[in-house]
């Protein structure tokens, strides 16, 4: 296939052109390049030939139009949106323009597209929308997972702006007939998350022997997803997924974010000599507004409809991504030092 993937130089967007590329699909990467992305994560593709890069704004209407017609694909995965909750809190305008009018701009160029095809062109064609699990809320501990049937109720300005998004994507597929698929996810971690997220944060900072920052009492819960596994979920979405269909896709590794602090901290143990215990550098701060008590998916439906279950277990996926930080200061070290982020990690002029 051909394949548009919007986002690709971000944390999961590159996940899924790496994988993308090794099973033999054609892939535009189309990225504005904000401060999250980084082409040095697909350094590993960059030199096929069936990879091909974009700088294009999705909230830039007429580029997607032309995007579309110049590239003629099978398929869009769009995966670009502003995802970080804290800053959806402090600029909430930047994930309504992007994740609301992105969406929008990606829709109807896609619709304008799908209509001018012809034949198994158009048939085949799909507009595949990557979306996120926060979109439901959150759960009391004993409440069932989340499913696909879940009535949303976001709680933040991020997850209420990928709700919209979603929203407008059923609109499209009702309204006309544009052949949709829809996937909420939960959480991702991995190599190549940028390091303003919790796991690579915990990680840098058990590095650094700095202060490990965890909100509230750390009792939040969430459901963990390996990002490999992500990808390759998303491809057999794209490939098998029924027209009009939503899929959940969950990890089956639901942890507080106080035991996920201290795997990282156990596993950063065994690396020092000194004996040193990580555990100690834990420090509890305010919680953040409107903090979701538990996200959990249940992810029977595509594990029934598709036959895709994760493959990489909790213990196995986090000493890889322990590794992978470790081995790979000349990634994140530019990212850490750029003072926008550097400053708020501590980690600024450390070695």
């Amino acid at each position: 296939m051909k394949i548009i993937v919007t986002g690709g130089a971000g944390f999961i967007g590159s996940a899924v052109i790496r994988q993308a590329i090794k099973d033999g699909h054609s892939v535009i990467n189309v990225d504005c390049l904000t401060y999250a992305a980084n082409l040095e994560s697909l350094k590993s593709v960059s030199d096929s030939p069936n990879y091909a890069f974009e700088k294009l704004d999705i909230n830039d209407g007429p580029a997607m139009m032309s995007l579309f017609d110049r590239h003629q694909p099978d398929a869009i995965m769009h995966l670009a949106a502003e995802s970080h909750v804290d800053r959806s809190i402090d600029s909430p305008g930047e994930f309504i323009q992007t994740n609301v009018i992105g969406t929008f701009n990606l829709l109807h160029g896609a619709r304008v597209y799908w209509d001018s095809l012809t034949g198994e062109k158009k048939e085949n064609f799909r507009f595949h929308h990557i979306s996120t699990d926060e979109v439901y809320g959150d759960l009391e501990l004993d409440d069932p997972a989340f499913e696909e049937t879940t009535s949303y109720d976001p709680s933040s300005p991020y997850s209420a702006s990928k709700a919209a998004s979603d929203h407008l994507v059923r609109a499209w597929a009702r309204t006309y007939k544009l052949p949709t698929l829809i996937t909420n996810c939960s959480n991702n971690y991995g190599p190549f998350q940028f390091p303003e997220k919790l796991i690579p944060v915990v990680i840098l900072k058990a590095l650094h022997r700095n202060a490990i920052p965890v909100y509230g009492a750390g009792d939040n819960i969430r459901d963990w997803l390996y990002v490999d596994d992500h990808a390759d979920a998303l491809l057999t979405v794209l490939q098998k997924g029924a027209i009009g269909e939503t899929y959940n896709i969950g990890g089956n590794n639901e942890r507080t974010n106080l035991e996920l602090v201290k795997t990282i901290c156990g596993l950063m143990d065994a690396r020092v000599e000194d004996g040193f215990k990580h555990e100690e550098l834990i420090t509890f701060v305010t919680d953040r507004p409107g903090h979701d008590r538990r996200y959990a998916i249940n992810a029977s439906k595509i594990e029934n409809d598709l036959e895709w279950t994760p493959s990489v277990s909790w213990n196995e996926g986090f000493e890889q991504t322990i590794n992978w930080y470790l081995e790979n200061e000349d990634w994140w070290r530019p990212l850490v030092k750029a003072d926008m982020f550097g400053a708020r990690l501590g980690l600024e002029g450390k070695k």
